[in-house]
């Protein structure tokens, strides 16, 4: 995962404004999936719409619906933390 900063702003549950952008995992217009320089982030709602991305400067802007979001560490770091607890 990439080291940086990573910032979101949510008004008004509608427009959306996300810095820290890796690269977009999925989206549709019920969810977008985005690796950020913090971890894995999913958002979920309705009438997503993508209106900026810019992978250079690492920013996203929507517009929809947002119900819900979700911040996961990056695959496979789950199971390397399990495995140093068990081998201590």
């Amino acid at each position: 995962m990439a080291e940086g900063k990573h910032q979101l702003t949510v008004t008004d549950r509608q427009s959306l404004h996300i810095t820290g952008v890796v690269q977009v995992l999925g989206y549709d217009e019920d969810e977008i999936a985005l690796e950020t320089t913090r971890g894995i982030l999913t958002l979920k709602g309705k009438n997503f719409n993508i209106t900026s991305l810019s992978l250079e400067s690492g920013s996203l802007e929507a517009s929809g619906q947002l119900q819900a979001l979700d911040y996961r560490e990056e695959k496979g770091s789950r199971g390397q933390g399990f495995l140093r607890r068990i081998l201590k």
